[in-house]
């Protein structure tokens, strides 16, 4: 029987924490979460803060939103220190069509809501218009 040396230790690197925070949930967003990825890697996660442990040193956020084409992209660069718990909060648009979500260190506003209600407020003024074009046709 013979002996066999076990493995050099290797020291493992030195660790950050990454708190996520996906603002919204699936009523005010859409209804799955956002994609993220950190420095290139997916990540699963859930509307609501994520800890997520990182390598110490750069890391990149990526993060988008996702109904019939991808949208609301925003990305977001710093430094891990060792130990360090960094704090970053997404926030999508509040519609597709805007072009870019919101990204930062501290809680960040969404975007899109000026196109969205000037769409609401075609929407009424259009509906109201047919009723009473309607209703003037019938006397």
């Amino acid at each position: 029987m013979s002996y066999q040396q076990p493995p050099p230790y290797q020291p493992q690197p030195p660790m950050g924490m990454l708190h996520l925070t996906l603002q919204g949930s699936a009523f005010t967003g859409t209804l799955t979460p956002p994609t993220v990825r950190l420095n290139g890697y997916p990540v699963r996660v859930k509307y609501g803060r994520n800890d997520i442990p990182v390598y110490a040193g750069p890391l990149r956020v990526d993060v988008h939103s996702q109904w019939m084409r991808e949208f609301g992209r925003a990305a977001l660069e710093f430094t891990v220190l060792p130990g360090q718990g960094v704090p970053v909060f997404y926030a999508s648009p509040y519609h597709q069509f805007a072009s870019e979500g919101s990204i930062g260190h501290s809680q960040v506003k969404r975007k899109g809501l000026g196109v969205l209600l000037a769409l609401v407020g075609l929407i009424v003024t259009a509906s109201v218009v047919s009723i009473l074009l309607a209703v003037l046709s019938s006397l």
